[in-house]
């Protein structure tokens, strides 16, 4: 609405001026002043020429625009300085032809390189801040079969994930899909990823938005939206889908596979995996022993109050995960 507003005022404003220009008294060009509605009409139409490219360009891009902008002004100063230099040698009829050239080629020299190195320097309007993009920064887009999963809700809840989580349109399409299906087993899966998607944004520390997919590519994969998607946003990909994950690494596209993520949090160890301790203390219960890992883990030993002192070998029971810690309970191995 407040573009719409811009807009229509940007229209009022010009043709405001250009109706003052034309019905001047004697205006100096001829042809303007015999035909003024006509003039009136052309000048209109030409100064709408930049919201028409305003909403002919419906993706734009502040990195990219910056950079143009900047490229444009350091082209010019740097042309500038170039000539006055160079005029003391270059004869009066070579100079414009020079200048011309001189500025061509500087002004592009500036934009290419200053485009190339966006993702090094950002360049924010009307001022230039020169910051690293930190990566823990990079959202997190989405794909279908890590809403389905649910796990991705949980971690969420956790306060571990702090950046925003992008759901592409067509992957919302995918699991409507599948939540329509006839099969009773495949309706269930994708209802489950709207109720997870439904608990994302109701979340009060975590932003969810669904981006509309505005170029829509055709004759591409979801897997190679998704891609595109992650490459066009500098983000991270969440999934479960081995594939997935192989063709986005290969386009050096980060990718979070939510299996590997619970691999990687899974106890260090299982039931029945020998472990050797050193019982320093006895336990609440008169016959345990207390020992405790290199990293401060809690080992509970059974029968191990007669150890105090000792390193003995044990075999692992059970191991109790909860928020505050995990502690392994053992028994001596005899």
């Amino acid at each position: 609405m407040l573009l719409l507003l811009v807009r229509t005022m940007y229209l009022v404003v010009c043709a405001g001026a250009i109706a003052g220009y034309i019905s001047t008294s004697s205006h100096p060009v001829l042809i303007i002043e015999k035909y003024k509605f006509t003039a009136f009409l052309v000048l209109l139409g030409v100064t709408q020429l930049a919201p028409i490219a305003d909403l002919l360009i419906r993706k734009k891009r502040i990195d990219i625009i910056s950079a143009i902008y900047f490229g444009l002004l350091v082209g010019a100063l740097l042309s500038y300085l170039t000539m006055l230099a160079l005029n003391p040698v270059i004869d009066d009829p070579f100079q414009p032809g020079v200048t011309l050239l001189t500025t061509l080629f500087l002004t592009y020299i500036c934009i290419s390189f200053l485009i190339q190195t966006k993702e090094d320097f950002r360049f924010i309007i009307p001022y230039v801040e020169f910051a690293r993009e930190l990566k823990g920064g990079m959202p997190l887009v989405l794909d279908s079969s890590a809403l389905i999963d649910g796990r991705i809700s949980d971690l969420v809840d956790t306060y571990i994930i702090e950046t925003d989580l992008i759901v592409p349109e067509f992957v919302l399409l995918e699991i409507q899909d599948i939540a329509d299906s006839n099969d009773k087993n495949r309706r269930s899966r994708g209802r489950r990823g709207l109720d997870v998607l439904a608990k994302l944004q109701e979340s009060t520390h975590i932003d969810v938005r669904i981006t509309e997919d505005r170029e829509k590519p055709q004759n591409m994969t979801v897997d190679e939206r998704l891609v595109h998607v992650a490459k066009d946003m500098n983000a991270r990909i969440v999934t479960n889908d081995y594939n997935l994950n192989k063709v986005a690494s290969v386009q050096s596209i980060h990718v979070i596979n939510m299996n590997d993520v619970a691999n990687a949090l899974k106890p260090r160890f299982v039931p029945d995996d020998h472990l050797k301790i050193k019982v320093v203390k006895r336990g609440e219960a008169a016959d345990q022993g207390v020992g405790y890992l290199d990293d401060g883990t809690m080992v509970v030993c059974e029968n191990g109050a007669e150890h105090v002192g000792q390193d003995i070998d044990t075999l692992v029971t059970k191991v109790h995960q909860t928020s505050a810690g995990r502690i392994i309970f053992v028994k001596p191995n005899v």
